[in-house]
């Protein structure tokens, strides 16, 4: 069988479908991977046979701007390479394709609370790309599978195949402190991920925090880009900043500070590591709510009553190092995830779509 993974916007898009693409792969099945130029690197990182179809990032919300190029490009794609499955996630683009050659589509979501989307505007926004191809509806999945524990779905979901989140990420080559835990103290892990070099701490300061948590006994590690670390690395002091594999230096952790993306939430939660958030967006806010409702972390956004956002980080740091609940609902939520269908036994549910 064929599959055609699409994805765009960001690498974390791509780490988040390695798991599946992957799986399928190592049943047999072909797998392509059409992404943008910029992602190209994450999924060579990360194994995945990849084909640019886009020079430009596309951003969610601007896919009626994008739609034409990305349609255009996938259509030639399937000319020369004829999928048997389509899978796509938050874009109506891998509907169209679907529809287009009369195939099975399949949505994905990677991220693991939920996302509100703008399906039916976007839908009359490539009207017209749609009645040019003759594609009259866009088709509903044959399969929805879904990386949100079911503790985190909110009510009236549509129905979903849960699926195991696994974490891929770049690696490196590892130092033994990497993969295990500091004697007799505390290790807070502090990231933004890959979209920026630093955490913005939300009118704080971060080298406060990195001194504060230091002078109470923490050992801090910050994994970031490399250029982080050759840029901003002697702000920090003696915390350990660099490019450190998140889902290897995750287990040795007792609480992680981060801007609430959607894979370093994934990734520090199945490690059952607490998390104090700071949202830079409005997916970052949907993620640390669903995630502090449920008790496994805490969430700042903006100042609070009586005190500064970086005393609000500061005072959320000791919170959770101090109460052993936030670490105990994490926990609850990682047995979850470990007790999800793998990606090895959905691609047996992807296989049965495509049969004769």
């Amino acid at each position: 069988m064929k599959i055609l993974f699409t994805v765009g916007g960001s690498q974390a898009v791509v780490f988040g479908v390695a798991p599946l693409a992957s799986a399928a792969r190592n049943a047999g099945h072909e797998i392509l991977l059409a992404a943008d130029e910029p992602l190209m690197e994450a999924a060579e990182a990360v194994g995945l046979p990849a084909v640019c179809i886009t020079s430009e990032r596309m951003h969610y919300g601007q896919d009626s701007k994008t739609a034409a190029a990305r349609l255009g490009a996938l259509l030639e794609l399937a000319e020369s390479w004829t999928p048997d499955l389509v899978v796509g996630g938050l874009s109506p683009v891998p509907k169209v394709i679907a529809a287009r050659l009369k195939v099975p589509y399949v949505r994905h979501v990677w991220h693991i609370t939920p996302k509100g989307g703008r399906g039916a505007q976007i839908e009359a926004e490539i009207r017209p790309e749609m009645e040019r191809l003759g594609v009259a509806e866009l088709p509903e999945p044959a399969l929805f599978i879904d990386v949100c524990p079911p503790s985190l779905r909110l009510p009236g979901s549509p129905p979903a195949r849960s699926m195991r989140w696994y974490p891929r990420v770049r690696q490196c080559r590892l130092q033994p402190w990497m993969y295990t835990r500091p004697e007799g103290r505390p290790r807070v892990l502090i990231t933004a991920g890959t979209r920026h070099l630093v955490l913005d701490t939300a009118g704080g300061s971060l080298e406060a925090l990195v001194d504060g948590l230091a002078g109470e006994g923490a050992e801090v590690v910050i994994p970031a880009l490399p250029e982080a670390a050759e840029r901003l690395g002697s702000r920090f002091g003696g915390a350990r900043i660099g490019w450190i594999p998140l889902d290897v230096v995750a287990p040795t952790c007792d609480l992680a500070v981060h801007h609430g993306g959607a894979t370093t939430t994934a990734t520090l939660v199945n490690a059952g590591v607490p998390q104090l958030i700071i949202p830079d967006n409005g997916f970052g806010r949907a993620v640390a709510e669903g995630v502090s409702g449920f008790g496994a972390a805490l969430m700042v956004d903006g100042p609070e009553a009586g005190r500064s956002p970086g005393e609000a980080v500061a005072a959320g740091c000791r919170e959770i190092l101090s109460n052993p609940r936030y670490a105990e609902r994490t926990r609850l939520l990682a047995e979850e995830i470990a007790s999800l269908p793998t990606p090895a036994e959905v691609v047996l549910e992807l296989e049965s779509l495509s049969a004769p």
